[in-house]
């Protein structure tokens, strides 16, 4: 096993939003985005949690379209998976 000791605050990165043209951004460091396998272009999709946090993953155009079907099933069905809960 000859895996390079990782740097890591045992909390993760501390990354700050700047200013990046008209726009605000973050930077990310290259050795997290080398860990994570990410480069310039990639999506990533945003969702947030409780207590102003936010979890991202690389976006997945798969899960996303699944995603939306089951959201539609619960509208359409929600009686049914409510009586199925009980």
């Amino acid at each position: 096993m000859n895996e390079k000791p990782r740097n890591l605050d045992p909390e993760g990165y501390l990354l700050q939003i700047k200013k990046i043209g008209n726009s605000l951004g973050l930077i990310f460091p290259k050795e997290l985005l080398a860990r994570l396998k990410l480069k310039e272009g990639d999506k990533l999709h945003v969702v947030e949690q409780t207590e102003r946090g936010i979890k991202l993953t690389p976006y997945d155009p798969k899960h996303t379209k699944a995603m939306e079907l089951a959201r539609r099933s619960f509208r359409k069905y929600a009686d049914t998976y409510k009586a199925l809960a009980e």
